[in-house]
């Protein structure tokens, strides 16, 4: 990745504190911070009640501290895959959140694809619109449940980071066929989770599938490299991702 496209970075997170620490302080943010980590980590069945952005304090930290963390995470993979095809032509990003993993793979390719975000949450979908605007990327980002979001062609490539885990098992369970008959069809996929701390029992059955249709499963850690204040965001909330680790699937790449 050449240095002028990292260079986008710093500038998107300065615009992001503009943006989110406007009308918040620090402390506010912090624990905001340290409510919303509990319900990512302790009351996942509330994430699919709206609990992980149901207040303008968590909407924040979001978009402040894991959607930064989400870019480099998937910017990171994109650099050890090293991407040399002229494809993507499109990237549909399900359950895109505030669009910073789309907007990663999207400026790792040659040239600029384009992206479109599909989400639940009405916040997430105009902090999507916001964050690929940011990055120059042409996009629409629409308000859609995951099972009603359009599957990818030849050319296109489909990403659901940090996503595939919340949904319910049904919606989880009709997604999986319908992703390996785009691969079949030679679209890239890519699925981002983090490393489970709990059971995950599917991922073992996704896996199989991805490595069947010629695809990869990988677990990866790195030391992302953070940004002061969300160091020390990171610390104040008594997290850690001085080494962030994460899985993903993939195919065709």
């Amino acid at each position: 990745m050449s240095p002028t496209r990292k260079d986008l970075f710093p500038a998107w997170y300065a615009a992001l504190e503009s943006r989110h620490l406007k009308d918040l302080k620090f402390a506010e943010i912090r624990r905001a911070l340290e409510a919303l980590s509990t319900v990512y980590v302790q009351r996942r069945d509330a994430i699919t009640q709206g609990a992980a952005l149901d207040s303008a304090g968590k909407r924040a930290a979001f978009a402040l501290f894991y959607g930064p963390l989400h870019f480099l995470a998937v910017r990171h993979v994109m650099e050890q895959f090293r991407p040399r095809k002229p494809f993507p032509k499109r990237i549909i990003d399900i359950g895109c959140g505030t669009g910073a993993a789309g907007a990663a793979w999207a400026l790792a390719v040659g040239r600029k694809p384009s992206v479109r975000g599909y989400d639940l949450h009405p916040w997430a979908v105009q902090e999507a619109g916001w964050t690929l605007r940011q990055f120059g990327l042409d996009h629409k980002v629409s308000r859609r449940d995951v099972s009603q979001a359009p599957m990818p062609g030849k050319k296109d490539g489909l990403l659901a980071a940090w996503v595939v885990n919340e949904l319910r098992e049904d919606i989880r369970i009709g997604l999986l066929p319908r992703l390996m008959e785009s691969a079949a069809q030679g679209a890239e996929i890519l699925i981002v989770e983090p490393v489970a701390k709990g059971p995950a029992p599917w991922w073992e059955d996704w896996a199989g599938r991805f490595q069947a249709a010629g695809g990869r499963s990988d677990q990866w850690e790195f030391r992302p490299d953070m940004p002061e204040s969300l160091r020390l965001l990171d610390r104040a909330a008594k997290l850690d991702h001085r080494r962030f680790k994460l899985r993903t699937l993939s195919v065709n790449f």
